[in-house]
């Protein structure tokens, strides 16, 4: 005969103070493993919106972000005016040559400097990435020493406010305008005009250029294009989405591996609580064991009863974990994007994935805490159960 499920449920709400330290416990570790896979979540979102599949962005070969690749003049006028590249109206390619430093600045509210990117772009640069628009000033004036700043830096860097001024590249420059780019990378950064930002920094050649496709399902003929001009052999063509996204798989790994040992630690303590927890039940009802089986229960009926009740405890802690940890998605924080070596703005992101692997860490919690107390509760002999009493 199988323990009906009321059973196991009453026996665990009739230990309110064990059941509900145990679900603390898991949910506290839960918590902590669904944040972590949260964060990694977050960074690579970030970067893959960063792009669009429409757009080619063109770096040196081997160069793992846009500030390690360098392209003379000659090689950026070639790239552009292939005949794969779409045309504006007035027959002007659909690219944007660009520059991309780094410089420091001040964190607001705190001691230290971190690392900014600062991006020289030309005009159509916008018409390239249409979800950059500018919510608060003005665009900045080409051929002036003037920029915008990304959404999210704005609150985090002293002088990335409006109508601030910025010190670097030898000159200071004034803060005109603040932009939105939908929470990609690009709220990350500065904005400049091209000419401006490379003639500050004596940059006589690019970082990269981005070029939209006539056809955005033509990058085989790009490919062929740079293969057959010995001018090109230095670089290479992706789709503006993946390189980004690239840039996210050694960040996002690296908090993934910490903070998964770290959580393997503190499920340590978890599942031994867990099992203490359940141990400590098998204990206090010795005589019920005894009299189930009396009744003709069987010993896997009584080690299934005990492993279900255990799981309900890991299921119910998961659940609690879960429902902490998704309001992380309501903050936005910043860190080291190791690929640009500058600062990363971006937001906790909770998927049907991730609420999966939390729900199932917390089972496998349960399960491994429940199942040599379960094993000892089958394993009872009836009449000393009994004698117990």
């Amino acid at each position: 005969m199988q323990i009906p499920l009321k059973y196991i449920l009453r026996s665990s709400i009739s230990r309110r103070l064990t059941t509900a330290i145990t679900i603390l416990g898991i949910a506290l570790v839960v918590f902590v493993f669904t944040a972590v896979l949260m964060m990694a979540n977050g960074v690579q979102k970030t970067l893959r919106s960063t792009g669009s599949d429409d757009n080619l962005l063109i770096a040196r070969k081997a160069a793992m972000s846009e500030i390690m690749s360098i392209m003379d003049r000659e090689a950026a006028s070639i790239i552009v005016n292939l005949p794969q590249v779409a045309q504006s109206a007035d027959g002007t390619p659909v690219s944007s040559k660009e520059v991309v430093v780094i410089i420091n600045l001040n964190k607001l509210g705190a001691e230290g400097i971190s690392n900014v990117t600062v991006r020289g772009v030309e005009p159509p640069a916008f018409q390239l990435r249409p979800q950059v628009k500018v919510v608060e000033g003005r665009m900045f004036k080409w051929g002036a020493r003037e920029v915008i700043a990304g959404a999210g830096i704005t609150k985090r860097f002293v002088g990335a406010q409006i109508g601030e001024k910025i010190k670097f590249g030898g000159d200071v420059w004034t803060v005109v305008g603040l932009f939105d780019a939908e929470g990609s990378g690009f709220d990350s950064e500065l904005w400049g005009d091209l000419n401006q930002i490379a003639d500050a920094f004596k940059r006589a050649s690019f970082s990269t250029v981005t070029v939209r496709l006539k056809d955005p399902g033509d990058l085989a003929g790009v490919t062929r294009a740079f293969e057959g001009d010995n001018r090109l052999q230095y670089f290479a063509a992706k789709r503006e989405k993946q390189f980004f996204a690239e840039q996210s798989e050694m960040m996002a790994t690296f908090i993934r591996i910490l903070g998964i040992f770290i959580t393997v630690i503190f499920s340590t303590g978890s599942t031994i609580g867990a099992m203490i927890t359940m141990y400590g039940s098998v204990a206090n009802r010795t005589t019920e064991i005894g009299t189930l089986r009396a009744l003709g229960f069987f010993r896997r009926s009584i080690l299934l009863a005990f492993l279900l009740e255990s799981l309900t405890l890991a299921f119910a802690g998961g659940l609690v974990g879960l429902g902490f940890a998704s309001v992380l998605q309501f903050f936005s924080i910043s860190t080291l994007n190791f690929g640009s070596f500058s600062e990363l703005a971006f937001s906790f992101a909770l998927s049907p994935s991730i609420v999966a692997s939390s729900l199932g860490f917390s089972l496998l919690m349960g399960l491994i805490g429940g199942f040599l107390p379960a094993v000892r509760a089958s394993r009872l002999d009836i009449i000393q159960a009994l004698r117990a009493a």
